[in-house]
């Protein structure tokens, strides 16, 4: 048996709004990952510490605020700073088509539009990490 899924899940910037982000938690929660929620108005290098220090697979970021062609690279260049190219950074929130391929092109993972059913998340997420443990196996 694999372990579990660690997933950080954060709101970088100064989105006041995360119903979403928790519903997110939950749903990855209640599939089995464990997720850590870092709550509201996270810089990029704290959710990056975060990562880091709790040792997750993956990070979720929630962003409302237009800021995600900002946000996205710098969480990332500080993730590959620290050695820690390895994290699946993915997210999502009001984030245009074009900017989602621009982003998946600089290295995020896949980026998810309001009202996408959580079980597209988990399966993604499922996906991804199966496939990284065949690879380093």
């Amino acid at each position: 048996m694999t372990r579990p899924i660690r997933v950080l899940i954060a709101k970088p910037g100064l989105d006041g709004h995360d119903r979403g982000a928790k519903v997110v938690a939950a749903a990855l929660r209640d599939a089995g990952m464990e997720v850590i929620y870092t709550g509201l108005h996270q810089t990029p290098e704290m959710i990056a510490t975060a990562a880091i220090q709790e040792d997750v697979d993956v990070i979720g970021l929630s962003i409302l605020s237009g800021a995600h062609m900002t946000l996205f690279p710098r969480v990332r260049a500080l993730l590959i700073e620290a050695g820690r190219d390895d994290v699946l950074i993915t997210g999502g929130g009001i984030i245009p088509k074009e900017d989602m391929e621009a982003l998946r092109q600089q290295g995020i993972g896949e980026l998810f539009g309001p009202g996408t059913p959580t079980s597209a998340l988990v399966d993604y997420i499922r996906g991804w990490f199966e496939s990284r443990q065949q690879q380093q196996a």
